[in-house]
């Protein structure tokens, strides 16, 4: 692979096809730089990201610590949950307590929506079965599962399969924390070298400006990627997750990285990042 050739990894949602539109459109300025990307689920980047197979890849910020060594995070490209986030729903109105015992479909142990999860419920007190995203609301509809932990578009449409809202992890973070939830992120390899990760973050950065700057021809260009979603709904769900954050995360968003994570050491749920690297650009 050429040295000015990149794998970029992102999910194949509609907030992260939003903010690369400019970039997989061509319509800024690369620098020389050549981007290939990569479309999978959180967990599989996530799984690949510990590899270290892909030199940009979206990443949750739950699985950061196993990845610190090889990659920093982009001060860019952020979902920030601000007062809502990945929810938990089931078949009939319950309450958090009655989830303890209860089977939970989940999209991925390394999500941050688990780690979440598990702070909210605590730490083996419940079960749960992993289930690819966008099967989640119709396992739960089902009885295959109690409940289900929903992202992305579930957040907006599962009220569609008749389920419940039982807690919105990003309201529940929001009251103990008073921050937003720091979902995803994007970190690049480290042995790119530091000047060519700042260049590439100011790239990725340019990429969200532009898409932000012509939302209209961005959201259009997001419907493909849009499940069960019109183009108002999509343009609803974008707007949840590519905003201002994700132009940077700026000192608030960083203090809610660092506190998510201290909490998940002191729970056991994560290893410890004495530092966490940004990219600024």
């Amino acid at each position: 692979m050429s040295d000015r050739r990149l794998l970029l990894g992102h999910s194949p949602d509609p907030d992260d096809a939003f903010m690369f539109y400019g970039l997989a459109c061509g319509k800024i300025d690369t620098h020389g730089w050549t981007f290939e990307h990569v479309l999978q689920d959180i967990q599989t980047l996530n799984e690949r990201a510990r590899r270290g197979d892909l030199h940009i890849t979206a990443i949750s910020i739950h699985a950061y610590p196993y990845v610190a060594d090889r990659y920093a995070l982009t001060s860019c490209g952020s979902s920030m949950g601000d007062g809502y986030g990945p929810m938990v729903v089931a078949r009939e109105p319950m309450s958090m307590d009655d989830l303890a015992g209860q089977s939970i479909a989940v999209p991925g142990e390394m999500t941050t929506a688990f780690l979440a999860l598990n702070l909210a419920l605590g730490k083996g007190r419940f079960r749960h079965e992993v289930v690819m995203f966008d099967q989640i609301l119709e396992c739960v509809a089902a009885g295959k599962c109690d409940a289900g932990l929903i992202i992305h578009e579930g957040q907006l449409t599962y009220q569609n399969h008749r389920l419940h809202k039982v807690v919105d992890l990003g309201a529940w973070w929001l009251e103990h924390t008073r921050l937003p939830l720091p979902l995803g992120g994007n970190c690049i390899r480290r042995d790119l070298g530091r000047p060519a990760m700042v260049e590439v973050t100011r790239i990725l950065k340019e990429s969200i400006r532009y898409s932000l700057a012509h939302r209209a021809e961005a959201v259009e260009h997001a419907l493909q990627y849009a499940r069960d979603m019109g183009r108002d709904l999509a343009d609803r769900f974008v707007g949840m997750y590519v905003n201002d954050w994700t132009i940077d995360y700026r000192p608030v968003g960083r203090q809610a990285i660092t506190e998510l994570l201290r909490r998940g050491h002191e729970a056991g749920l994560v290893p410890r990042v004495d530092t966490i690297d940004f990219v600024d650009a």
